[in-house]
């Protein structure tokens, strides 16, 4: 089990602690409904340094992140961002994952956690032209500092201008008294906020600042479950649950991030899938009565007949129902067609809906 280089400040924090991805994890502080809350109202920090970051340099690194990845990267501009993901050979998806263009022939390729020796090794298969890669996984710490009231709370703390960075654009700069941090816009909660990357070896440090500057803003801890709750109310894919190694960016409703005016990894297919139109569809439901969805739970239809799965579900905390997403037949994928999600032999009813469940 890997610890980050805060998971001794977690423990002291008392914070529950759980396996993920390899890692030993903080899950909840002082309960997922307080902790959501804090970030849709106010500002809280989350530890996900177990996330993988590979820098790739060199004149045909642009090349190879064109091959490898479905979304066009060489419309990217030093200090933007790009969300992307990694197709494999049989229709599926190795990964999802952010690109950063650090510098001309620079950029850096953040994944997931469970997935780093797996896109490491994919990303390294199809690297014959002599890109220099780095894995600098464990070199690096992050902190997801989110909510609408992150930018004031940690102003003061850099000469960077916060409420400059837009969404999916990000700064190299001075934070805490710390010099070369990447300050990045591309949190996945929904309320705004930023990212700190930074070495392991200020993450302490720089935790210990954060936590004072936002003292009189109410910041707190926040762990993974309530970042489970967040994502899923702004219907972001969770790769494992949502998307995986046999579901199509298409049928994933990733087809934003999948151009054809590029070749990549089973481009061709994926062009006659789009051709030919998906037999299924990730869709977002609501339940109608109080009750909550669970991965892998079937979706029926009227008659009571498998349609789909249960991707990811919860008991939303904003909006006090049950939500979740799933895969169903492209004939009930159309906004307010009712299903029914199959809970202990119960079918109980929900509706498809539109994306975001949360609206501000």
């Amino acid at each position: 089990m890997k610890n980050t280089a805060l998971t001794h400040i977690h423990e002291g924090l008392g914070a529950k602690m759980l396996p993920f991805a390899g890692y030993n994890m903080p899950i909840t502080y002082e309960g997922v409904n307080a902790e959501h809350e804090t970030v849709r109202n106010g500002v809280g920090v989350f530890d996900v340094s177990h996330m993988g970051e590979f820098l790739l340099t060199g004149p045909n690194a642009l090349a190879l992140i064109q091959k490898v990845t479905s979304n066009d990267a060489s419309t990217l501009t030093i200090g933007r961002a790009q969300y992307s993901c990694l197709p494999n050979n049989e229709g599926g998806i190795v990964d999802d994952l952010i690109i950063y263009k650090m510098k001309e022939e620079e950029y850096l390729l953040v994944v997931n956690a469970s997935n780093i020796e797996k896109d490491w090794n994919w990303i390294t298969s199809h690297n014959d032209l002599g890109v220099d890669m780095k894995n600098l996984s464990d070199e690096y710490s992050l902190l997801a500092i989110q909510g609408p009231k992150a930018v004031e709370a940690m102003q003061s703390l850099t000469s960077v201008d916060l409420s400059a960075i837009t969404y999916y654009h990000f700064e190299v700069g001075d934070f805490a008294g710390f010099s070369d941090v990447i300050i990045s816009a591309t949190g996945y909660t929904g309320s705004g906020g930023f990212e700190i990357y930074c070495k392991n070896a200020d993450a302490e440090a720089i935790w210990n600042k954060v936590f004072e500057a936002g003292a009189a803003f109410g910041i707190q801890p926040i762990g993974l479950a309530a970042r489970d709750t967040l994502r899923l109310e702004m219907g972001f894919c969770l790769y494992g649950n949502d998307i995986n190694d046999t579901t199509s960016p298409l049928e994933a409703g990733l087809g934003w991030i999948t151009k054809f005016t590029k070749d990549f990894t089973n481009s061709e297919a994926l062009k006659k899938q789009k051709e030919a139109g998906v037999t299924r569809k990730l869709v977002a439901f609501e339940m109608q009565e109080r009750a909550v969805p669970r991965h892998d739970y079937e979706i029926v239809d009227g008659s009571g007949t498998v349609i789909g799965i249960v991707t990811s579900g919860t008991m939303s905390p904003s909006m006090n129902k049950g939500i979740g997403l799933g895969y169903v037949t492209v004939a009930n994928s159309a906004v307010d067609s009712d299903i029914f999600i199959r809970i202990r032999k119960n079918d109980v009813p929900a509706k498809v809906v539109k994306l975001p469940f949360y609206k501000k």
